[in-house]
């Protein structure tokens, strides 16, 4: 069983998947999926949220359902993302509701959602990437933000806070995040371009987030590099809580595009008002 000393594991039949403390704290229904507990095969078995893996359509709605019934979110209100590690961020309307699972996603270009509509429930993806997830507890905004190393690099985590201020009137100190599941430092060596594209970052400590290997190489550290972007971006140290788990050390419980080469489904981030 998939084990973690921050978030909490919860099993509810076959199903398994991730929540944080601090957002169960306020009542927020959330959840980060596991390999656990859905009806796809092949390499994306058994629970897949992506409909771009060659997974059957109907699967990945079947998984759906059954993550809505066990956390109590509302399937026809889940809002996909449409993810190309970039940094911006939808704030989605009544329209959006239902795209993915119901209806086409007629936008791209789209890693982050915000939402301040009741009972939608945004769902982003991923395989290794981070995954950022926002509340805020006066203005009981909700938001999640896809962040590989290209769009930890764009800084989404600073934007997501950022267009939440601007649209809602959000203050940074009343914001929690959670930062989930993602690569860790552990197995996510990269490369000079890498290094040098968050050298351009001012105030990130290279010496943080990176590890140099006697290969000339780096270890990365993404979690980390995203907490100190929150950070940056107003939210409290105490406020952001961060998984201690590496999907691909767990590729057995998690998918993770690196130690499969690409052979996986998507976990999914869904979080709903």
């Amino acid at each position: 069983m998939l084990k973690s000393n921050i978030l909490r594991v919860n099993k509810k039949g076959e199903l398994v998947y991730l929540t944080f403390p601090l957002f169960e704290k306020y009542g927020i229904k959330h959840a980060f999926t596991t390999r656990y507990g859905g009806v796809s095969t092949g390499d994306c078995a058994s629970f897949n949220t992506g409909f771009d893996r060659g997974d059957a359509p109907e699967n990945v709605r079947e998984n759906l359902r059954r993550l809505c019934a066990a956390t109590g979110i509302e399937y026809e209100k889940i809002i996909y993302s449409k993810q190309t590690h970039t940094n911006n961020v939808r704030i989605v309307t009544p329209e959006d509701i239902g795209k993915g699972p119901i209806k086409p996603v007629d936008y791209t270009d789209v890693d982050g959602l915000i939402s301040n509509i009741p009972k939608t429930a945004l769902l982003t993806q991923y395989a290794d990437c981070v995954p950022l997830m926002f509340y805020d507890t006066k203005n009981n905004i909700i938001a999640t933000s896809h962040a590989g190393w290209r769009g930890t690099v764009k800084e989404i985590g600073r934007v997501t806070v950022e267009k939440m201020v601007d649209a809602f009137g959000s203050n940074p100190s009343d914001i929690i995040a959670g930062i989930g599941p993602s690569v860790g430092n552990c197995c996510y060596e990269v490369d000079d371009p890498v290094y040098n594209a968050f050298a351009e970052i001012d105030y990130m400590p290279l010496d943080k987030i990176f590890e140099r290997k006697p290969n000339g190489r780096y270890m990365l550290n993404l979690r980390e590099a995203n907490r100190i972007i929150l950070i940056e971006a107003g939210i409290s140290p105490e406020n952001v809580e961060v998984a201690d788990v590496c999907t691909s050390c767990n590729c057995e419980h998690l998918h993770s595009h690196r130690k499969t080469a690409g052979k996986r489904g998507n976990l999914g981030l869904i979080i709903s008002l």
